[in-house]
């Protein structure tokens, strides 16, 4: 029996007039190609039709016309026109009562005076008129009528229902007249104030700033409809913008009465049942380096001389395990927040304080539980074996990262033996590593001194020291090292379990070349070719060139942005900034979630030989660890901006040397040099012509001088004005160094 070839033969209609005397031509319109493609649906309605066949009907084509003609097949399926029976191959469609009319489902976007609405399933947004926003807001699942636009390429659509209203919230301003109330807010998702009923004001008063919830807006009403649900306080006040913050990115300002009772009731006593079972390092000298302001101490390191020369040192993690126990009402808690979030002047904990700061938290001269790294180590710091073990601890003392530093500068003070020996064997571990490939991203954090209402009284930059490196890199080590003892199987030759890694990917080679032509800007160079060594190597070049020079700060972001985000997942692709096969986070579990699910999948592992857990719910839980990290950053690049624009609104009127490190079509950002704090000329403010900005070369050009402001130019610059409420500052331009 023959096969049936019917989906070889060629469509009886022809478009090769469109090309006369069967020459390759220009593009088609499109135009000019549906009413072809319509044609061959008519008259051959049941056949079904691969777009080989149908680019056929064209003659011969460049790829860039059978992408024309796949475009208009796909704009004739998503009207309803034809159907896609199945990849790459369509039929008329069969339509009952008529036309069918096209509409598609997605989520409305509004985004600082601009609507959208992105289709279900991915696709290409298309931006929507007020008017055919109808009431839908930010968030909402809406259904969309679709219909061609003007031009032949354009589709334009109209909301016609709400499927779901978001449950958004938004942080802003109440105003009180007679009998009503708006909210008002700087937030570019809404699209009207707010009417707030007399019965939902939850004591809200005239002014107060409050976070509300959208409660939906009826056809009928001009203005959508809400519901107080806290009150922050006054607008200015320092707790109250620093809530604010939080609320806007709906994180957690307070802490659930029920789940601080809770953990009081805990004891941190070390029973003679959790003797047996663990490691005792109380006589081994052990010590905390933290910053000076830190209560919740989670790491320590100890550190034993050995027989031979060889060297004993342990890295000691609060073992939050043992207090907080799956299912109970605090570990609910430290999973939705998953992370302590840091803002300049507080820290919102993820577990309670009485966890944090007191029974997990490895304070001097207590007794502490632990979850510990154990290595033995030659006077090269070769690793010779490590072993991973439950123990208890006694931490001798505790430095602040400025003694250990003075103590590593001066090589005096109490401990200096011990620390000066962990310093070297710190040093040579982090000179390997960098030879394997490890990236040295190390950008400058802001720092603010603040009185005690909250207010920045002056800008500092913290640089990272030897003390600082020396804490790190054993803390990478044992992140480093549980993940192998995982990675590897449990038993020689066996499969890895399910497990936690914190993985980083290769970046892109489209953005590393990006930044190759990039800092060639600034007379520096990238290798963007050979293997993932050589181009991390010439990262780590560039980087450590690139110091001292105006546009260090500049080539560091932009380099960073570059590369991959790290992430919590299940599937182990190893971290290449750290040039690490097999990574995870080990050393955190008062502050980070992941790690506690680590100290918690050891157990199971290692000591209780369990099976290999569910690794669709441990990459949900992942996921969920990797969204609230990126929101708690997010918070806490927010404070940082909202105190740097309060410092600074004491200089109104002076003026500052900067950077450019930032352009968009409305203005040109400036890092200022001394301090870090970033401002922008507004392009309505560069009046001596009309200046363009040309993404592609990195530039603001002005159109008829042809005057250019590009990326890491220096300028000088007079702080024009200090938003705080939108945390913005405004400069404008003074001169511009050449």
């Amino acid at each position: 029996m023959k096969k049936n070839k019917q989906h070889k033969t060629k469509p009886s209609v022809s478009a090769k007039e469109h090309s006369p005397r069967g020459k390759r031509s220009a593009l088609l319109p499109h135009e000019r190609i549906e009413p072809v493609l319509r044609t061959a649906f008519d008259q051959e309605p049941d056949k079904i039709f691969n777009y080989k066949q149908l680019c056929y009907l064209f003659g011969p084509t460049t790829m860039a016309q059978k992408r024309q003609v796949v475009e208009v097949l796909e704009q004739m399926a998503l009207f309803g026109l034809i159907e896609e029976v199945e990849l790459g191959r369509y039929r008329a469609a069969k339509q009952r009562n008529g036309r069918k009319k096209a509409t598609q489902d997605g989520v409305f976007v509004y985004r600082s005076g601009r609507a959208s609405f992105v289709p279900d399933g991915g696709g290409e947004p298309i931006e929507l008129s007020e008017r055919a926003s109808g009431q839908a807001l930010d968030g909402d699942r809406v259904r969309v009528a679709l219909r061609k636009g003007r031009s032949a390429r354009r589709i334009e659509a109209e909301v016609i229902e709400i499927l779901e209203r978001s449950t958004s919230t938004y942080v802003g301003v109440l105003q009180m007249n007679r009998g009503y109330a708006f909210f008002t807010s700087e937030h570019r998702g809404l699209r009207q104030d707010i009417y707030i009923p007399q019965d939902k004001l939850n004591g809200a008063s005239d002014g107060d700033k409050v976070l509300i919830r959208l409660m939906g807006w009826e056809a009928k009403n001009k203005n959508p409809h809400g519901e107080v649900i806290d009150v922050l306080g006054r607008p200015g006040d320092n707790n109250t913008e620093m809530h604010a913050i939080l609320a806007e990115y709906g994180l957690p300002y307070s802490y659930p009465e029920n789940v601080e009772a809770a953990a009081r009731e805990l004891s941190g006593e070390i029973t003679d049942e959790a003797l047996a079972s663990r490691e005792d390092f109380r006589s081994v000298f052990t010590c905390t380096i933290d910053p000076k302001d830190a209560k919740d101490f989670d790491d320590a390191l100890s550190l034993r001389q050995l027989e031979g020369g060889e060297v004993e040192v342990g890295v000691h993690i609060a073992d939050v395990s043992y207090f907080v126990r799956p299912g109970s009402i605090i570990d609910e808690e430290a999973y939705k927040r998953a992370t302590s979030i840091y803002l300049v002047d507080r820290t919102i904990p993820m577990l309670p304080e009485h966890l944090s700061n007191d029974l997990c938290s490895l304070r001097p001269h207590e007794d502490r539980y632990a979850y510990s790294c154990i290595f033995t180590l030659d006077t090269d710091a070769h690793i010779l074996s490590s072993r991973i073990v439950r123990t208890i601890i006694r931490s001798d003392h505790r430095f602040t990262y400025e003694e250990a530093q003075q103590i590593i500068e001066t090589s005096e003070g109490e401990y200096s033996e011990s620390i000066l020996e962990l310093n070297r064997l710190a040093r040579l571990l982090r000179s390997r590593r960098f030879a394997a490939g490890s990236i040295a991203f190390e950008r400058p954090e802001v720092r603010f001194e603040i009185d005690e209402a909250g207010r920045p009284l002056s800008v500092y930059i913290k640089e990272s020291q030897e003390a600082h490196q020396l804490i790190e890199e054993f803390m990478l080590l044992a992140n480093r090292t549980v993940a192998e003892r995982i990675a590897q199987g449990i038993k020689p030759g066996g499969k890895a379990p399910t497990f936690v890694y914190r993985v980083h990917d290769q970046p892109d080679e489209a953005k590393l070349g990006d930044l190759s032509q990039f800092v060639h800007r600034f007379g520096f160079q990238l290798q963007t070719q050979g293997g993932m060594r050589q181009v991390a190597q010439s990262l780590n070049s560039l980087l450590e060139r690139s110091k001292g020079s105006p546009a260090e700060n500049l080539i560091s972001t932009v380099a960073i942005r570059a590369m991959a985000k790290a992430k919590y997942t299940t599937e182990n692709i190893g971290h290449y900034g750290l040039a690490f096969d097999h990574y995870t986070h080990f050393t955190s579990p008062i502050r980070r979630y992941p790690d506690l699910m680590v100290h918690r999948l050891l157990t199971h592992y290692l000591i209780d030989s369990g099976k290999s857990v569910d690794a669709v719910l441990y990459e949900e839980q992942c996921e969920h660890s990797s969204a609230m990290e990126q929101l708690a950053a997010a918070a806490e690049r927010a404070s940082i901006r909202y105190k740097q624009v309060e410092y600074m609104s004491r200089f109104i009127g002076q003026e500052f040397d900067g950077v450019i490190s930032g352009m968009a079509d409305w203005g040109i950002y400036v890092e200022l040099e001394e301090n870090k704090c970033e401002g922008m000329i507004p392009m309505r403010e560069l009046d001596d012509d009309y200046y363009e900005y040309d993404e592609k070369n990195f530039a603001v050009v002005g159109r008829h001088t042809g005057r250019r402001f590009t990326l890491g130019d220096r300028l000088r610059i007079k702080v024009a004005q200090a938003q705080l409420e939108r945390k913005l500052l405004d400069f404008s331009l003074v001169e511009a160094y050449r």
